[in-house]
């Protein structure tokens, strides 16, 4: 067993598939992901994609546990591009991992690599080695009744990804937010799940209203609930405040994590808490 928990890959594009009009599956494959592990659940791992006009993302010419200051203090125009992604399987017999897309365009630089993506492109990943790895957040804690989701498309994947993983009987409700009706992908689960879907519509200027309504308006299943909320940062932090004041439950029963931030970039967010750490 590795003594580190994550290690640097470096595969290509083996072929990719659209799941739905705005969800595209992104194949990597290289001979060393035989060493890839997942922790299950909503598994997280760091992409690195290739500046334009790069063949392959520029990466510190040393890559151990001070990869992450060596990377910062890269010029932020030519080092290779770091977002956080949901690793949606792993097959390590065939050597190769499943990373989806939530597309927007051309809005962002991982929205324009996957759309554009062949095979053959080169990107770089950060991945586990071991299944405790800290890169797992979904964790209901003893006492759990029953199981609240929440998220937009960004969150599918990691959705997905928890319901295959709950064993049969789990009760949960999951609210999902998605742009179109053929983003409602399949969802396989053995758990005892109620999914309610909502379309905001292509193009619509909120993309956090309706998921909020919803689950303030719902009437919760008896019992003790365990919460994963997910999405963009102000809709996370407001359904938290609702889940802790109106329905009074535990903070510690509450997991919040904002894949994105309406009108920010990862790369903003990542100088911001720079800035504050410093300060």
């Amino acid at each position: 067993m590795s003594a580190r928990p994550y290690g640097f890959f470096h595969p290509r594009v083996v072929r990719t598939r659209r799941l739905s009009p705005t969800l595209v599956r992104v194949v990597l494959g290289c001979d060393e992901l035989t060493g890839v592990v997942s922790g299950g659940h909503d598994q997280r791992f760091k992409l690195f994609l290739p500046q334009e006009g790069q063949d392959v993302p520029v990466l510190p010419d040393i890559l151990d546990d001070s990869w992450y200051p060596r990377w910062r203090a890269l010029d932020p125009g030519v080092r290779g591009i770091m977002r956080t992604y949901t690793m949606s399987g792993v097959r390590r017999e065939r050597a190769e991992m499943d990373v989806d897309f939530a597309l927007h365009g051309d809005l962002g630089p991982a929205s324009r690599w996957a759309r554009r993506a062949q095979p053959g492109d080169p990107v770089s990943v950060l991945a586990p080695l071991v299944p405790e790895n800290g890169g797992v957040d979904f964790r209901p804690p003893p006492g759990t009744d029953w199981v609240l989701l929440t998220g937009d498309e960004t969150a599918l994947p990691a959705v997905a990804g928890i319901l295959a993983a709950l064993p049969a009987g789990t009760r949960v409700a999951a609210f999902l937010e998605v742009a179109h009706p053929e983003d409602r992908i399949g969802l396989p689960t053995r758990a005892d799940a109620e999914v309610t879907w909502l379309i905001r519509g292509p193009g619509a200027a909120d993309r956090t209203g309706a998921l909020l309504q919803a689950v303030t308006a719902a009437v919760f299943p008896p019992g003790t609930a365990y919460a994963w909320l997910a999405g963009e940062s102000a809709c996370v932090r407001a359904l938290r405040r609702h889940l802790t004041t109106a329905r009074g439950l535990p903070r510690t029963h509450v997991t919040f994590t904002g894949y994105w931030r309406q009108g920010r970039t990862e790369d903003d967010l990542l100088t911001e808490a720079a800035a504050a750490a410093a300060g």
